[in-house]
This record gives structure tokens, C-alpha cells and sequence, in this order.
């Protein structure tokens, strides 16, 4: 993967005059769309043979998979790995915050928008539109809908949810059940409604307001290990520490996002950022950033280009 020095990678020159140019190709992994990867299935993902058991474990017991490790690790990447390799489909993804709840996570429903459309239903004379148009499964929701495969669920980042969270979640893991109580209490004659899903704009069916799975979505949950979970809540999941990639791991990272060649004339950089590293202060993607620069011809030792690549994630800015 070795380049000619980039004499003109300086797309943006700051003095400003007006230019067009041609944005370069991007790193396999920043490439999006139906060209998102540049090459046939998802970037590779690297895991060693005794933590890819403990994945196996969880799919054999229908679990979640409680997955922690620093940034950078792969915790995120893992789902969508298991997705491709056993075909279960595009990944279902329900990022955590503080302001996450599993009401909005299992489903929404727009009562406003409902009594809007409705009233102008009404008086063109019209149908009124069914409830259903205005209830959309979120996406742990839609991993619970009723299919001949399970949906891969990614709960990403759970630690920075309320306290409660993990707890609300233990009834849809223990019984893969939920009710909507706006299509439970319609009358028998509507007892079978269609509603709207996260990922798709094909309706699904929902009989007297409830949705039970016929196979337990593959669950990964992860954590950064800011706080620590109710014994209730862990004893349900099937955990996996993923570590801190070393030297050997680092270098087959490299070539398998790369390219082999990516590893000609990189041994500084290598050395660079196992000084620099530590527990959570870098993350393996800033390495890739760093080679796939430095493929490009790019001078990553002029002024300081190096730390602002590889800056440390402890800090703060």
C-alpha cells in the first residue's frame, strides 16, 4: 500500500480562495451507502477463538451478550459481525443516552398527529386513518416482532442510561413480550392492526396489541464499564471483556483493513502508539487513521500532525 509522497493532500489551504476539488477516496471504514465498504461483505473483524465462544454461548442460550472493553476495542463492531456472518440481516441499533427509556425503545405512538389527521380526515369527508399509521416500533421493538430468523439488537452504551434502565429491561429478556396499550384496548372488530418498524416502511401485523418473538433477538449490549450493573440484570446476560488489542493483534488489524503492505514503513507509528497508550487513552481506530495517512504520502511528523491523530481520550479539550 505504499504511495507516492501527497504533495497536494492539503485540500483545504485556509487562505481563502474559492476551489474545487476532489475529495480523495476514504478510509474503508468511513465509506458509506452501497459503496460503504468498497469491496464485497462488511470491513473484517478480528476476535480471538476464546472470545468468539463466549458469542457462540450466548447465540446456544438465546442471552444478551453484555460486551465491555476500552474505546476502540470493537464492542460496537462485534454485532454487526455477527449479523453478517450468520445472515440475520441489517443490525438494529438503539444508542443509550441519559434520556433513553425502554417505552420509546419497544415503541411510539402519535397521538397528536392521530387526532390532527383525523380532524382533517373528517372534514374532507374522508376515512379516518387507521391507528396504526401512527405507531412506530422502535428498534428493541422490532427486534421482538415475530419472524422465521432473529434481528441482531445492538444496545450501545447502556452504562449512560438512567440507573432503572437495566432493570426495565429484565421482563422483555426474561419473557420476549410487550404490550401496546392503545391497539389492546380496541374493540374486537380491530383487533388485528398494522403498525410501522424502525428499519423498514412495510407494516408489520400486531393481533389485540401485543408483539411476542418467535426466536429471542441476538442481543449485544455494550458498556464502558462506568458503573456497575444490578445482579438481577447481569444474571441474565452471557458477559465477554474484549482487551486491549496487543502488538501481534494490532499488526493483523492493520492488514486486514489495509492491506499487508500497510505495514511497510510503519514501525514508528507502531512504536509511537504502544508509548503513547494507555488503559482507555487511545483507541485502535486512531492507529489505523495514522497508517492509512501515512499510505497516502501524508508528513505525519510536520507540525505535530502525529498528536493531533493520536491525542488521548482521557483529556479533555
Amino acid at each position: 500500500m505504499n504511495a507516492e509522497p501527497a504533495a497536494d493532500w492539503r485540500l483545504f489551504q485556509g487562505d481563502g480562495t474559492q476551489r474545487r476539488v476532489t475529495l480523495p477516496q476514504a478510509p474503508p471504514w468511513r465509506r458509506f451507502g452501497g459503496s460503504r465498504r468498497g469491496a464485497p461483505g462488511p470491513l473484517p473483524y478480528l476476535i480471538a477463538p476464546e472470545h468468539a465462544d463466549v458469542v457462540n454461548a450466548a447465540l446456544h442460550l438465546r442471552r444478551p451478550l453484555l460486551v465491555t472493553g476500552p474505546a476502540g476495542t470493537g464492542k460496537s463492531s462485534l454485532a454487526r459481525a455477527v449479523a453478517h456472518e450468520l445472515d440475520l440481516g441489517e443490525v438494529l441499533r438503539w444508542p443509550v443516552n441519559s434520556r433513553a427509556n425502554v417505552q420509546d425503545a419497544l415503541y411510539r405512538y402519535d397521538a397528536i398527529g392521530r387526532l390532527r389527521e383525523t380532524t382533517l380526515s373528517r372534514d374532507r369527508g374522508e376515512a379516518e386513518p387507521s391507528i396504526g399509521s401512527f405507531v412506530r416500533l422502535g428498534p428493541l421493538g422490532t427486534a421482538l416482532v415475530p419472524g422465521p430468523r432473529p434481528r441482531v439488537l445492538l444496545v450501545d452504551e447502556l452504562d449512560k442510561g438512567d440507573v432503572d434502565l437495566p432493570n426495565d429491561l429484565l421482563t422483555v429478556f426474561e419473557e420476549g413480550v410487550f404490550e401496546i396499550p392503545e391497539l389492546a384496548r380496541l374493540p374486537e372488530a380491530q383487533s388485528v392492526i398494522q403498525v410501522l418498524v424502525a428499519d423498514s416502511q412495510d407494516p408489520v401485523t400486531v393481533e389485540r396489541g401485543k408483539v411476542l418473538c418467535t426466536e429471542f433477538p441476538v442481543v449485544v449490549i455494550t458498556s464502558n464499564g462506568e458503573r456497575d450493573f444490578p445482579p438481577a440484570f447481569l444474571r441474565r446476560c452471557i458477559r465477554l471483556d474484549l482487551p486491549t488489542p496487543d502488538e501481534e493483534r494490532l499488526r493483523a488489524i492493520v492488514a486486514a483493513h489495509l492491506g499487508d503492505g500497510a505495514l511497510d514503513g510503519v514501525e514508528d507509528l507502531l512504536r509511537s502508539f504502544l508509548q503513547r497508550r494507555g488503559p482507555g487513552e487511545l483507541a485502535t481506530d486512531q492507529l489505523l487513521n495514522a497508517v492509512f495517512l501515512r499510505a497516502g504520502g501524508v508528513d505525519l511528523d510536520a507540525d505535530g500532525l502525529l498528536d493531533a491523530v493520536l491525542h488521548q481520550l482521557g483529556g479533555t479539550v
